[in-house]
């Protein structure tokens, strides 16, 4: 096993690998540059965690890419070192086939790196996705009074999880995801949510803001004041208890209890939630 070989077939695996990668990533940007448009742009909504299923497929086509780089580079290697061209490397001197070889091993480093990142964030942002999943599909079956249920709805420069639009009133749910322990007790006082067993809490009074935000858009839209109530989803996690004026917190098995969380001055007229359904409909389209 020469120091020429090995040398010599990582400079074939790793120039042959980069353009490798280079034409795939040329690929996907050409790809996304030509995708066809829907026939169906006003139709088709932003769905449940949208943006978390987004980007679970976007990390898992980097890991691919990664993956199939690693398997590139292992058969070029292995084909140049069975056969290796000493003719072409030989006279090479010992300074450049060591510094061939450190590449090879921070390419090597890097891409194990990477692999690994991308497989905890996959994994984090999995509970995140399937908990936005969860309550966006449980908000689905509270469809009287005209509700209807809009996801992850650009709001300023942020984004509202879920929006629900009826006669009754409109509320903003946002989801804090995190994974429940064996003691899954929650309790919210004033705006701030405590997570069993320890001391520590949560701070929803982004959520507030991003309601009071959306509640003066609105306004300018039917020219009155409307109020958007707060709710906070924890999936997972058993309510223990709740005092707050401002905000309500439920879980995915729950989320009805939202229904009863209401004040007629809060009330729409019909006219009225059909131009916030309207504005809210352009704005979640996710093709728009």
């Amino acid at each position: 096993m020469s120091l020429a070989a090995l040398s010599g077939a990582a400079i074939v695996a790793l120039a042959s690998t980069i353009i490798f990668l280079l034409i795939l990533k040329s690929w996907d940007v050409l790809s996304a540059s030509v995708v066809e448009a829907t026939r169906f742009p006003q139709s088709i909504m932003l769905e449940a965690a949208q943006r978390f299923r987004d980007e679970m497929e976007r990390l898992a086509r980097e890991q691919s890419h990664y993956l199939v780089a690693v398997v590139v580079f292992a058969t070029i290697f292995v084909i140049t070192y069975l056969l290796p061209p000493q003719e072409m490397f030989a006279a090479l001197p010992t300074w450049q086939l060591m510094l061939t070889l450190g590449l090879f091993v921070a390419a090597a480093l890097y891409t194990l790196f990477r692999l690994g990142q991308i497989v905890i964030a996959k994994r984090r942002l999995a509970f995140v996705r399937d908990a936005n999943m969860a309550t966006g599909h449980a908000l689905q079956k509270l469809t009287a009074n005209q509700n209807r249920v809009f996801h992850d709805v650009p709001c300023g420069s942020q984004i509202i999880d879920n929006v629900i639009v009826g006669l009754q009133g409109i509320y903003a749910i946002s989801v804090i995801a995190r994974i429940p322990g064996k003691d899954n007790r929650v309790r919210l006082r004033d705006d701030a949510l405590s997570f069993a067993p320890g001391p520590e809490t949560l701070s929803v009074s982004r959520s507030g803001a991003k309601s009071v935000r959306l509640a003066k858009e609105i306004g300018q839209l039917i020219q009155h004041e409307i109020r958007v109530r707060s709710v906070v989803a924890v999936p997972g996690w058993e309510i223990e208890s709740q005092v707050s004026q401002d905000y309500l917190v439920v879980n995915e098995r729950n989320l009805a209890m939202l229904c009863g969380w209401r004040d007629e001055k809060d009330h729409l007229m019909t006219e009225d939630v059909a131009s916030i359904q309207a504005m809210l409909t352009k704005r979640c389209t996710r093709f728009g």
